[in-house]
């Protein structure tokens, strides 16, 4: 058992769902979410929406695209990524792994992005992680490859071609405000 287990009272999703605020649910820890996106952030998410959502119209597997839809991993476990791509009808909340799964980073959750969720989406088997940086203009994308992240790719103006069931190709130097 982990430290933080023993020490910190643990939550399950019944608490999370009466909360007021913004919050995620990790391992039975609740975390605040950060105040309201910047315009960086707000406009990375739009353009990954409309590049992604014209994209998966064409595909016949039926994949969607949802920003900040709760994903309910375990009674525990509760996330709200920025972006998630699924190719799987999704009822009221996101309860199968993703294919795809963005989160734009800003300073004050850099430590949560890139640590514990990374941990988390690659214990549950999420094919692409793609962490975004709006202030810096740059992208690290993670590819899961026997159970294991490895980055493919680092890009600023490139674009990068994610495959699954239905492919599709994001531009990421239109991701970023002018």
């Amino acid at each position: 058992m982990k430290i933080s287990q023993k020490l910190l009272p643990q939550y399950k999703y019944d608490d999370y769902k009466h909360w007021e605020g913004d919050w995620e649910l990790i391992n039975g820890i609740p975390f605040a979410m950060a105040p309201s996106p910047l315009s960086i952030h707000q406009y990375a998410v739009t353009q990954l929406i409309i590049q992604i959502g014209q994209q998966l119209e064409r595909c016949p597997h039926k994949c969607y695209i949802f920003s900040v839809l709760d994903w309910i991993i375990q009674e525990d476990t509760v996330v709200r990524p920025d972006l998630v791509v699924i190719c799987s009808k999704v009822e009221d909340y996101i309860k199968i792994t993703p294919e795809v799964i963005f989160e734009v980073v800003p300073k004050q959750t850099a430590l949560k992005d890139e640590k514990i969720k990374k941990e988390l989406y690659e214990s549950e088997g999420v094919p692409y992680y793609v962490l975004i940086y709006p202030e810096f203009k740059k992208v690290r994308i993670f590819k899961i490859k026997d159970g294991k992240y490895s980055k493919v790719a680092d890009c600023v103006n490139e674009s990068f071609e994610f495959e699954m069931k239905c492919r599709f190709t994001v531009d990421f130097k239109k991701v970023w405000l002018r």
